[in-house]
């Protein structure tokens, strides 16, 4: 086989021969493959069970405050008393707040105008020159109970506040990769039922608490003759949120069911959680990252 020819200092002889290097290694891969097959065929029932790759997921840190089975009991009664606890016994309804920083660009709107339609019950006020303190005793005196606070860089939208009225958590995520609605290729548009919540891999202590506040805006009981489902997956601590619809077809007499995406499409990343409502000043945190010191692996994950 021809040695790697990064050292060859001609740069048409260097090229040539890599031409060549690449379709040697190319050749001996497909060998081997096919030579592993023939293995396997041969051994049958008996041949050995195909290896799982090692990705992050699989080979990361364990979490201190990763749930078990056994820690069920006691987490169903801290929730049991928690600031969101009457949302989900159905005693209370979600009102959402949505403003953005002062001066904000019109880019923007069009974040908040699909935000509208993925979140039911909720209404934008303009920000002008108050600050968030204020925009929040505004909001509590108007009956809201959630008040989202847009930022943007470069007139895109890069994070979203969350705060729940009267007496917290304050959550804040950096906000990437916003599509809208309308670029999306062949999406529908949504209803106005209320959709049904899917929280999927919040495994940590963290996980279940950032989950009970992304849940605790939309209402608790999904309207399910809408077919609409608000997905929040949590991957490597990168929240992923799409909205589909569930369309079913019949089929030469089967009913087949596919997802249609209603739109948008952006990732949430946690930086920090905070008791009560906003306070830069006195505020306590329940939990804050750190860059450097929460970054030393990449197989360490929060959430």
């Amino acid at each position: 086989m021809v040695k790697n020819p990064s050292k060859i200092g001609n740069k048409l002889k260097r090229a040539e021969v890599y031409q060549k290097f690449k379709q040697q290694k190319s050749a001996l891969k497909k060998k081997v493959r096919a030579e592993r097959v023939k293995t396997l065929e041969e051994l049958g029932e008996d041949a050995p069970p195909k290896e799982t790759p090692k990705t992050l997921e699989n080979t990361r840190v364990k979490e201190e405050t990763m749930m078990t089975v056994t820690d069920e009991e006691e987490i169903a009664g801290d929730e049991a008393d928690d600031e969101f606890a009457g949302y989900f016994a159905g005693d209370k309804k979600a009102k959402i707040m949505i403003t953005t920083r002062p001066k904000c660009s019109k880019k923007l709107f069009d974040f908040i105008a699909d935000l509208m339609q993925l979140i039911p019950n909720a209404f934008y006020y303009p920000r002008g020159e108050q600050i968030v303190a204020d925009m929040a005793r505004k909001a509590e005196s108007k009956g809201f109970t959630h008040l989202v606070v847009l930022g943007e860089k470069n007139k895109l939208c890069n994070g979203m506040l969350i705060t729940h009225l009267p007496k917290g958590p304050t959550c804040f995520y950096k906000i990437s990769n916003y599509e809208a609605s309308s670029d999306l290729k062949g999406h529908g548009r949504p209803t106005s039922h209320s959709p049904e919540i899917i929280l999927n891999n919040f495994g940590t202590r963290l996980g279940r608490r950032t989950g009970r506040v992304l849940s605790s805006i939309f209402p608790t009981e999904p309207q399910l003759e809408g077919r609409q489902v608000v997905t929040f997956h949590n991957q490597r601590d990168f929240i992923f949120v799409r909205h589909h619809r569930y369309i079913y077809r019949k089929e030469k007499e089967k009913l087949r069911a596919r997802l249609q995406e209603l739109g948008p499409r952006f990732t949430m990343k946690l930086k920090w959680l905070q008791e009560g409502t906003f306070n830069t000043e006195f505020g306590e945190y329940e939990w804050y990252h750190k860059r450097g010191q929460m970054d030393v692996t990449k197989r360490k994950f929060h959430m």
